[in-house]
This record gives C-alpha cells, sequence and structure tokens, in this order.
C-alpha cells in the first residue's frame, strides 16, 4: 500500500494508495472534526489540492453517531468528499476530558461534553466506529497521559496501549474476514511513551510487532520543547519499518513540519493552520503576519506575494484586515484558504526537494525566509 519512491537523508517521499485514491507524502491532512474543514467546502479543499482530511471519531460517535453515518452510506458519501480520509480513534479527546472520564483495563468510561449522557469506549468499539465511518485509515485506541508524567506511569499507560493495540488489531481483522463488504481501511498503531527515548523504544517494539499498515507517534506537541520533540521523533522513527508510512499526531508549526521530515516523518495533521486562521493569523513565506494590527488597515498589498491562493490573489491585507474587524465570516474562509494553501504547497515544494536531492537546502532556507518577519518586527 506504501511505496518509497524517494529518500534525502532520512526525509522520505512516498505513495500511499488508499480505496479513495492516492497520498503523496510527506502529507499534510486538515483537520475536519465534525465532518467539515471549518469555514471550507469540500469544493474549496478541492480546489487547494487536500489530498485526505481528518475526521475526529469521538465527535462523530456522539453527534450524528456512526450508525446515522452508516446508513447514509459512510462518511465520505455523508460530507460530500471523495478522497480518503484518516479518522482518530477519539482517544485523546476522551482523555482530555479528566473530569469527565474513568480509565479502565477494559476501556474508557465518560459522559458526553454535550449532555453529559454517559458512554463507554473499549478499543473493540473505536474500531467498530471507525468501520462504520468507513475512513480509509483508522487508528487504533491508545492511551495520551499528560507531561510531565513519572516513568513508571509513562511505562504501566504504553504497556495498556500495547493491550489495546492487539484488541484493537483482533476486532479490526475479523470485521475484515467476516464482512461481505471487505473493510478496505487500513489501521495505524501508535507508539507512546512521553519523552522518555527507552519507553518509545519499548512501545514501538511492542507496537510493531502486532502488525499494521502504518504506524503513529503520540503524546507529543503537547507542552514539551520543541528540542525534545525533535529527539524524541528522531530516536523512534528508526524503530519503525522503513517501508510504511510514518504519521506524527497533532505536529504542527511549519517549522515543525520540515524539521520532522528531516527526521523520516511522512504525514501531518494540526488544527494550527485553520484556527489561527480564525484568530487573525495568517502563515506566510516570510513568517507569521497577524492580519489584525492596525498596521494593515490601509495596506493593499497580498497576504504573500509569493503565494498564488485565491485569496493572495483577489483580496488585499487592508480588506482581511477589515473582514476580521467587522467579525464577517467571508474572512475565516479567505483566511482559512491561504494558511491551508500555504502548509499544502509547502508540502508540494518539499516532496519536490525530496525528489531531487534538495532537501537540505530547502529545510536551511525556510528556516532563513520564514524567521525573516519576526526579525523585523
Amino acid at each position: 500500500m506504501f511505496t518509497l519512491t524517494h529518500t534525502d537523508g532520512a526525509a522520505r517521499r512516498g505513495t500511499l494508495q488508499t480505496a479513495h485514491g492516492a497520498i503523496e507524502t510527506p502529507a499534510f491532512m486538515p483537520v475536519g472534526t465534525q465532518g467539515a474543514v471549518k469555514a471550507l467546502t469540500a469544493q474549496h479543499l478541492q480546489e487547494i489540492d487536500a489530498q485526505v482530511i481528518l475526521g475526529n471519531t469521538y465527535h462523530l460517535m456522539l453527534r450524528p453517531g456512526d450508525e446515522l453515518i452508516a446508513r447514509r452510506g459512510g462518511l465520505h458519501k455523508f460530507i460530500g468528499w471523495n478522497k480518503p480520509i484518516l479518522t482518530d480513534s477519539g482517544g485523546y479527546q476522551v482523555f482530555s476530558l479528566a473530569h469527565r472520564r474513568k480509565i479502565k483495563e477494559s476501556g474508557v468510561e465518560f459522559s458526553s461534553h454535550l449532555d453529559g449522557s454517559p458512554h463507554v469506549l473499549t478499543p473493540e468499539r473505536a474500531v467498530e466506529i471507525q468501520a462504520n465511518l468507513g475512513s480509509d485509515i483508522a487508528m487504533v485506541l491508545d492511551e495520551c497521559p499528560a507531561l510531565p508524567s513519572t516513568v513508571q506511569l509513562l511505562d504501566r499507560s504504553l504497556e495498556m496501549t500495547a493491550r489495546w493495540a492487539r484488541r484493537c488489531r483482533d476486532r479490526f481483522s475479523a470485521i475484515r474476514e467476516n464482512s461481505p463488504d471487505p473493510l478496505r481501511q487500513m489501521q495505524f498503531g501508535i507508539v507512546q511513551g512521553g519523552t522518555f527515548l527507552e519507553l518509545r523504544a519499548k512501545s514501538a517494539e511492542l507496537t510493531v510487532s502486532i502488525g499494521f499498515e502504518g504506524y503513529a507517534i503520540g503524546g507529543l506537541s503537547v507542552g514539551e520543547p520543541n528540542e525534545t520533540m525533535y529527539q524524541v521523533v528522531e530516536a523512534t522513527t528508526p524503530l519503525l519499518p522503513v517501508n510504511q508510512p510514518r504519521y506524527l499526531m497533532g505536529v504542527g508549526t511549519p517549522i515543525d513540519l520540515v524539521e520532522n521530515i528531516a527526521r523520516g516523518i511522512d504525514m501531518f495533521d494540526c488544527v494550527m493552520p485553520t484556527r489561527n486562521a480564525r484568530n487573525g493569523q495568517l502563515f506566510t513565506s516570510e513568517g507569521p503576519l497577524n492580519i489584525k494590527n492596525a498596521r494593515f488597515a490601509e495596506d493593499d498589498g497580498p497576504v504573500d506575494p509569493a503565494c498564488s491562493c485565491y485569496t493572495c490573489r483577489n483580496f488585499s491585507r487592508a480588506y482581511l484586515s477589515h473582514l476580521y474587524r467587522a467579525g464577517e465570516m467571508t474572512g475565516g474562509t479567505l483566511n482559512t484558504l491561504h494558511n491551508l494553501s500555504f502548509y499544502l504547497d509547502t508540502m508540494r515544494r518539499i516532496r519536490e526537494a525530496i525528489a531531487f536531492g534538495r532537501f537540505e537546502d530547502f529545510r536551511l532556507g525556510f528556516h532563513r525566509t520564514f524567521s525573516r518577519r519576526a526579525l523585523i518586527s
């Protein structure tokens, strides 16, 4: 399913074949929490060449419900998106509700943030929900302890995550073998272990021994220093199979993407480009730009002269500044179109650089130009 086509140092370029088309890697996945990337339509996503989006299992199971979506023909048909979808397991969202959940070996008991209704999410149920959604890539249920945590707590947690992963795989295999309409999903395992390299190595060994179609690194970008994140990724990626995709969950800034691709990561997701767009921060080739700043009120230039997205081709900083100040929804749409275009175009340029053996030049140049605005201001 995954073909590695080029390498440049630890950076990799490849193609991941799914039931709904190919994903060229390295790839960034816009986050569609409730079956929608905020402020955009599926047509917008097609126009900016998004290859794959992420759906949130926790939110979709609560509203409108995975069985309702299954009766509608699955998540692709329900949301009008005919390209690949990755669904998370819902674990991170459940574990973030510390006052609403109770973790047991059997799974997690929690109360809905919507109406307080009780629910139980087991490894098997997480697999069944994602089978109902019909996503192309399904994640196993894992535990993501808060950092900092002790070695002992993280060790116990990663061992339970490995046991849950085995249960997820068993249920996944049973559904695939017994369904009259064969499940065409892939399933990714998740490596945990906090910032302790020896625990990451243990978790990677346990997870890889189960056998998945791909592997994710979870539990990072939760407050640790960037250099610590990079160190963990650099130590973990060599422990994962070379011929299968590697996904770093919930990361991150443009610099984080570049640095973790340099350490062997193939796939990313993060709410940053969409959330920051709605808050008035736009990413440019020279660094972040805060459109709400007064100095842009009469600036007739595009957000980024180097960008060819719809927003930059047609609208000025002055207009976007006005939309933000006026609270107009159109501003959120135009800002989001730009930010995601910037992220996706950066990934395209990285794929080209890897193919031509120029990734290190790209990495150094990206650091110089992306940091320029911060140095100027």
